[in-house]
């Protein structure tokens, strides 16, 4: 028995102690990533300048049963004050009113267009063959990708974004949008997702031509069409559920220029509105973004290694000390301790650079639970026979991007 007393007394605490210190030292480092995203200022707003030159821009929305959110959508873009574009509407086998609000916008501006798609090919996702349909129809030097749950804040998002375009001489690029969080599980879970796919697609590594980091939110993309024609389309993708990511890495693989802005005032969207959209939603994204059962699985168990362990830790130490446990054991709950005050530090400032609510970072242990609820269900689409539903549309085909 003394062996495996030594082994529960000491050996076990103090490695939750190296632990917790290793997990410190890294939060630590996120203060420096974020100092460098506030030096960088990579951010459009309503005040960023004008576009100089206004070339044509089509702008594609694919919407499959989005009557609650279409209108806003169309509507708010519809009075961007670019002046030079227009807006086409791919209603994709919808089964709601989508097609009839569009058709009635339609009749009150002629910039708006309607395209209607009533069959899915075998071999695509919906959103990619949509997109594939829409962008065909155009001659513009520009397009831009939206998605119909998008609302624009302010009439600058295309000029600001054109502009941002012309000064950096880019090929593609994706504006961040603000996200919409009402209820308690969006501003608990949202937040947190987005430091995930932060950590996997860092934006300096992202925006450097010199790297293969590739990434890019199909709520707002803006690229050249002989680069959109170049790499293939979105035939190039069109078995990918996560269309945007693939995308930016056929960009990338091409040797053109892609960059990753955030924006705040321009435009926003409402992700989902319910835990179990919530969970239903990120796993699809975590599963389709991160494309192997090893990238989950490493994904796993950072989530739970820097976000639920100095819980753990702390909460065990502290106990078993209180007990009259191991010296060892108050070790590990105070370096638990100071991993906790580190990681809310860090999330507290990147809450407030995401548009998220700084005074909930208290709440992201268990943003972090639910999170690691939404990787294990991703896990568990890689099994034989699993598929992903999505938009009342069954994909049983392989993760890619």
């Amino acid at each position: 028995m003394r062996p495996k007393e030594s082994t529960l007394t000491t050996i076990l605490p103090a490695a939750l102690s190296i632990l917790c210190g290793i997990v410190t030292i890294i939060w630590t480092t996120r203060h420096v990533l974020i100092w460098r995203e506030h030096r960088r200022n990579n951010l459009l707003t309503p005040e960023s300048p004008p576009a100089a030159n206004r070339p044509h821009v089509s702008v594609f929305v694919a919407a499959k049963d989005e009557e609650a959110n279409i209108a806003d959508c169309v509507t708010t873009m519809l009075q961007q004050d670019y002046g030079a574009f227009d807006v086409t509407v791919i209603d994709d086998r919808s089964t709601d009113r989508t097609a009839e609000i569009v058709e009635d916008l339609c009749r009150r501006d002629d910039r708006l267009h309607l395209l209607r798609v009533n069959h899915l090919p075998d071999g695509w996702c919906g959103k990619c063959h949509a997109m594939w349909t829409g962008t065909a129809t155009t001659t513009s030097p520009w397009i831009v990708m939206t998605d119909a749950d998008c609302r624009q804040l302010c009439p600058r998002t295309l000029s600001a974004a054109m502009r941002y375009a012309e000064d950096h001489s880019l090929d593609m690029l994706s504006v961040l949008p603000e996200l919409e969080m009402r209820g308690f599980w969006e501003n608990v879970v949202q937040p947190v997702c987005s430091g995930v796919m932060m950590i996997w697609f860092p934006p300096d590594k992202v925006n450097d031509p010199a790297r293969p980091n590739a990434y890019a939110n199909g709520a707002f993309i803006l690229m050249r069409r002989s680069t959109y024609q170049a790499i293939g389309t979105h035939a190039a993708a069109r078995d990918k559920l996560m269309e945007d990511m693939h995308l930016a890495s056929l960009v990338k693989q091409a040797g053109a220029k892609l960059r990753v802005v955030r924006s705040r005032g321009l435009y926003t969207v409402r992700m989902y509105t319910s835990l179990g959209e919530i969970l239903r939603g990120w796993s699809r994204i975590f599963f389709g973004t991160f494309g192997t059962l090893p990238r989950l699985t490493v994904s796993l168990l950072m989530m739970l290694l820097m976000g639920l362990l100095p819980y753990a830790s702390a909460i065990a130490g502290l106990t078993a000390a209180a007990v009259g446990g191991s010296p060892w054991w108050l070790a590990a709950g105070m370096m638990g301790l100071a991993a906790i005050a580190m990681q809310l530090s860090v999330v507290a400032r990147f809450y407030a650079i995401a548009g998220a609510r700084a005074n909930l970072a208290w709440t992201y242990p268990i943003g972090c639970g639910v999170v690691t609820l939404a990787l294990l269900m991703a896990a568990g689409k890689h099994r034989p026979g699993a598929a992903v539903v999505w938009r009342n549309t069954r994909y049983t085909k392989r993760p890619g991007g």
